[in-house]
């Protein structure tokens, strides 16, 4: 029985050629785009969870300032030692800072970018495999590093790294001796590396201080249950602490928050070792897929319903010669399981194929092999029998339930509840079009309103070349050397771009109301900086000469003194006007004179408004230079810049970046979803048409004899197309009314994550609905005209 089954489903697939392959490109389309995105869903919600005690490891996040105004995920090296001296529940921790390095061996050099400096703990917490050496001893000593296996091959090419020496450029060269291999972290691992060195490597690691917030802190706890009665004491002791030892006021302790390690990259609003992700984008994503996916089964069930009355005759055969209604279920059913069956398999083939371009799309380095693992697989069968079943349930209970008297008198005729069913269908899946397509204009709206904005400088033109403390100790003749190439227009350094500025400090000063306390984003630059980024000073005037050697370090006299140039937002802070802000005393640290007043800036995302930020001269921490050109022969430029460097740092390779490309890296994350959502709002329709293009054809095929007698009686072509599209077109507008509400409605929860955003504007949906009916309207003439322009004799005579 069942075999004959597969006979005759497989006959009456091949019989039916177009609908056949709707069904299966419409089911394969679906399937491709859920399985991509499972696996993106699958690595997002798998992050770090390899460690096996993940659901014990918490991630310490600093806040400070007047309500907790500055937050950040670091702390300082005092943190993690002296918190787990003084609480019980405490099991270990350990302290992590990346950098950037300039690694030797030999005569190979390198500029490596995972350079990570750790606790010897790191391996009693993270779950990171050595495989070369000793985990309890490996970070023991100062200047010890590890490597991974990846490293080892670049560096070394087969002999055995144990024992070796490289040259590691951190500031100041230093020998590091390999006392280990560790195995390449996983690509779901917030913390990343290509070496990790002893923490005690590290000058800061000397000494215990609360303020130096540049490392990031995990705690082992001994119970994952004391997360919540720990933070409660956590913050009880360090009010104290505030208040007692640091001497800061009430409204503004320095806390700690903890974060569970399992919700870190999904949860946390904070940057840690790398970018978070979002919980949102996961439910964003995984609800496309089950859309697209639902718009394709959707396809199958109308395709399958309608074609219900060209099978009248085979039903009626078959229910006379003594077919049950079981029987007749099954058999239909069996041609959606095997159908559903056929397009996984392609679909199975498309994804691996299309796995590439997909990581492209999100920035991911995805592996087929994550859906081969026991719960994806599971899921997959668990998700291949729901597809197959609800596909195929509906018009299988239709066909099957249908009382052979009104086979015999009139055929199988499709009822009219039947009919609003499809009616939903086709409006269901127009609205999900509508839906991406107006979610695409707006993100491509708001792109293009962040690249056109005016930033407050000039990001176009301007190379970054990064600084070592070697080029520190020849900074001015290295500058003079790069500022006398033809195409260089202005050279300034800094210790961060302007396009992200993530030095917090205080500053406060004495008003006619007693002393101001001020928590304020800090630039250390250098001479030119406001020159070279087209910045515009509205009052006072830019840093000289002069004041350079006040701040000279090197200075031992009582003359030094800072002098402060401060954007207009921390003006305003202070109640005064850029004119009245000009020589007047601010403290930090050490007094110094407010010499100008530039005009706002943004120095970080679009997700924040511009805050308070001062610009004060001090060489000692400027990392990066910033070389303006003319932009002219650019590759010359290069070139000349490359041979400079080579010159005067023959020890370092020459790298560099334009500023413009960092500016867009912040908003790599929206870029993505741009792109997401265009492809699949493209997916979407073309789905939704392919179905229509069924529905089409075959009503233009139940209507073959009325639409001859309407041409015999003078019936024109445009009447008869206008006739056919005008109940198509109908469920298409009422998707575009039910769709508009909803998009506007999540695209403004989702355009206030910016600080600086575009209005939504009415036109957006005209446009994306007039989009989703031309398509309709072209999908539908399509087998109208061809109905149409039919001879009706020929139409007459088949009926």
């Amino acid at each position: 029985m069942f075999k004959n089954y597969i006979k005759i489903a497989l006959r009456r697939l091949q019989k039916s050629k177009l609908f056949t392959l709707i069904n299966v490109v419409g089911l394969t389309a679906g399937l491709v785009s859920c399985l991509l995105i499972s696996l993106f869903v699958i690595n997002e919600l798998s992050y770090d969870r390899f460690n096996k005690k993940a659901d014990r490891i918490v991630r310490m996040t600093m806040q400070y300032g007047d309500g907790g105004a500055q937050k950040v995920a670091l702390t300082g090296t005092k943190a993690g030692p002296q918190l787990s001296r003084t609480f019980p529940q405490i099991q270990d921790y350990v302290r992590l800072m990346n950098s950037e390095a300039i690694v030797k061996n030999g005569q190979e050099v390198f500029h490596e970018k995972n350079f990570l400096f750790a606790d010897p703990s790191i391996f009693n917490i993270f779950s990171f495999k050595l495989i070369r050496g000793n985990p309890k001893t490996a970070l023991n000593a100062p200047n010890e590093v590890v490597i991974t296996a990846k490293t080892a091959k670049k560096y070394f090419n087969g002999i055995d790294p144990i024992g070796k020496t490289i040259n590691v450029a951190i500031g100041k060269d230093k020998d590091y001796t390999i006392t280990g291999v560790v195995a390449d972290a996983p690509e779901n691992s917030q913390v990343k590396y290509d070496f990790i060195a002893s923490f005690t490597s590290l000058k800061a690691a000397a000494s215990e201080e609360w303020w130096t917030a540049n490392y990031t802190t995990y705690l082992l706890l001994k119970n994952k249950d004391e997360l919540k009665g720990f933070q409660r004491q956590l913050n009880a002791y360090m009010f104290g602490i505030s208040k007692n030892e640091l001497k800061l006021e009430n409204n503004s302790p320095l806390l700690y928050n903890l974060e569970p390690l399992l919700s870190v990259h999904l949860y946390s609003q904070l940057d840690g070792l790398e970018p978070s992700g979002s919980i949102t984008t996961v439910y964003i994503l995984g609800i496309i897929a089950l859309l697209i996916l639902m718009i394709a089964c959707i396809n199958y069930t109308n395709l399958a319903t309608v074609q219900s009355s060209a099978r009248s005759a085979e039903i009626g055969i078959r229910k006379v010669l003594g077919a049950e209604k079981l029987q007749l279920f099954k058999q239909f059913i069996g041609e959606s399981f095997l159908l559903t069956l056929l397009s996984l398999v392609i679909a199975l083939i498309l994804a691996a194929i299309l796995l590439p371009y997909f990581n492209q799309l999100t920035g991911k380095l995805l592996s087929f092999s994550l859906i081969m693992k026991p719960v994806p697989l599971i899921t997959m069968v668990i998700l291949f029998i729901v597809i197959a079943f609800a596909s195929g349930a509906y018009p299988a209970f239709i066909l099957s339930n249908t009382k052979i008297v009104h086979i015999l008198k009139s055929g199988l005729r499709l009822s009219s509840s039947g009919g609003t069913l499809r009616k939903s269908l086709i409006v269901f899946q127009f609205a999900v079009s509508v839906f991406l397509i107006v979610a695409t204009i707006i993100i491509l709206q708001q792109l293009n309103y962040i690249q056109s904005k005016d930033l407050g400088y000039d990001k176009e033109h301007i190379l970054v070349l990064p600084i070592t403390q070697q080029v520190r100790q020849n900074y001015e003749p290295i500058k003079a050397e790069i500022s006398r190439l033809p195409q260089v227009i202005s050279v300034s350094g800094a210790n961060a771009t302007p396009t992200f500025v993530r030095w917090g400090d205080g500053i406060s000063t004495e008003t006619g109301h007693g002393k101001v306390s001020l928590d304020i984003t800090a630039l250390p630059s250098d001479l030119d900086f406001i020159k070279t980024m087209g910045m515009k000073i509205i009052a006072g005037t830019d840093f000289t000469r002069a004041d350079l050697k006040l701040t000279d370090t090197t200075n031992q006299s009582k003359n030094f003194k800072y002098t402060f140039i401060l954007n207009e937002t921390a003006v305003k802070a202070f109640g005064w006007t850029p004119e009245q802000a000009i020589g007047k005393v601010v403290d930090k640290n050490a007094p110094g004179v407010v010499k100008a007043v530039v005009k706002d800036f943004h120095f970080s995302s679009f997700h924040q408004p511009i805050g308070p930020l001062m610009l004060f001269l001090d060489r000692n921490y400027t990392n990066d230079f910033f070389v303006r050109v003319s932009g002219k022969n650019l590759p010359a430029t290069l070139h000349s810049l490359q041979n400079l460097w080579k010159q005067r740092v023959p020890s370092m390779p020459f790298e560099y970046r334009f500023l413009d490309d960092e500016y867009n890296s912040l908003y790599v994350s929206e870029q993505r979803s741009a792109k997401v959502f265009s492809t699949f709002s493209i997916l979407a329709i073309l789905l939704a048409c392919l179905g229509l293009f069924g529905l089409v054809a075959f009503t233009t095929m139940q209507r073959t004899k009325e639409i001859g007698i309407r041409k015999v009686l003078g019936a024109g072509v445009s009447g008869i197309v206008a006739l056919i599209a005008k109940d198509f077109l109908k469920l298409t507008l009422i998707a575009v009314l039910v769709a508009s509400p909803l998009a506007w409605y999540f695209m403004h929860e989702w355009l206030q994550g910016f600080a600086y955003r575009i209005a939504i504007k009415w036109w957006v949906f005209s446009v994306a609905g007039g989009l989703a009916i031309l398509i309709a309207l072209l999908t539908i003439s399509f087998q109208a005209i061809k109905a149409a322009l039919a001879n009706p004799v020929k139409s007459l005579r088949s009926e």
